[in-house]
């Protein structure tokens, strides 16, 4: 197959469980990708420029990076901690300066964002978003994260957001106090990965699909687009993460608990064609994060041509 003759872009999906690093220039041209578990911070991080040094050496100059990394990131490009993740639920690595590690020191045009702000710049790009200038992408895994595109740029005020930390109204009679070490019960606390295998006492993979803490899980996570829908009304709302993909029939349940919490307040079919067509799985199923990498370096690329 002839390779593109766009510019080689670099990027790392830098996640709480593992780093996806990847090289190429888009879903149809990917020329290399490995997987490095997220462990200590200084250790990681040298496997990572040590895969991307190899690979500059064998494929070429890379011409941009992306990284897209957990958080929370401090991206105020005039801060003096730009580039640094913040207050991270992951040990020994807050206060960690991810674009100066992985970044500038290349001498390149180089993007940091949020890993879900880069999955769902991904998804606008080549995926289920493209041609929509408002919509969201939602990863539940490890943590619960959200990209929320407005305008078709990810949201930013003072901060990036941060909706898998926000409270909800909780379901009735559901008292478990979640796991979040900040919040206890936010969205992450009661439906990411680790709080749902620690709320049933054995892993996730070891859950019957008939278990009672599903439907706790999905009214968290119905709570969620709830909160979306009202507050910045994307036009399509997407749900990818480990959980949502070992886990296909939760969507069908996160949507009945959307519907119901909302009580018919909106006209969902007028509005966005109906729940089948608004609450969807991601169409670069889970390639949206390492793709969201490479969607970051062709930003950066673009933006220093211009």
């Amino acid at each position: 197959m002839k390779q593109s003759t766009l510019p080689l872009l670099g990027g790392v999906e830098l996640g709480g469980t593992k780093c996806v690093c990847i090289l190429g220039t888009g879903p149809g041209d990917v020329r290399e990708q490995t997987s490095i578990p997220t462990g200590e911070r200084d250790a990681t991080l040298a496997r990572i420029n040590s895969v991307l040094d190899g690979w500059q050496r064998q494929h070429g100059p890379i011409q941009a990076m992306g990284l897209a990394s957990f958080g929370p990131l401090d991206l105020r490009p005039a801060a003096r901690h730009f580039g640094h993740i913040t207050s991270t639920v992951k040990p020994g690595w807050e206060g960690t300066d991810v674009i100066g590690r992985l970044g500038t020191h290349r001498a390149i045009p180089v993007a940091i964002n949020t890993d879900v702000n880069g999955a769902a710049l991904a998804e606008g790009r080549w995926g289920a978003a493209r041609g929509m200038k408002d919509y969201a992408y939602i990863t539940v895994g490890t943590g619960v994260g959200v990209g929320l595109i407005v305008g078709g740029c990810p949201v930013f005020g003072c901060n990036h957001t941060e909706l898998g930390h926000i409270r909800i109204a909780r379901l009735q009679g559901d008292s478990w106090p979640g796991i979040c070490r900040f919040h206890g019960d936010c969205i992450e606390g009661l439906a990411s990965g680790p709080a749902i295998a620690a709320r049933a006492g054995v892993p996730g993979d070891q859950i019957p699909s008939t278990s009672p803490i599903w439907e706790p899980v999905a009214h968290t996570l119905g709570q969620l687009l709830h909160t979306m829908l009202l507050a910045t009304a994307p036009q399509r709302i997407l749900m990818g993460g480990g959980v949502m993909e070992r886990r296909p029939e939760l969507l069908v349940r996160v949507r009945e608990a959307f519907v119901r919490s909302l009580n018919g307040y909106l006209d969902l079919e007028d509005l966005t064609g109906g729940i089948g067509h608004y609450v969807v799985p991601p169409g670069l199923g889970p390639l949206a994060g390492p793709l969201g990498a490479l969607a970051l370096a062709a930003d950066a690329h673009a933006a220093a041509a211009s």
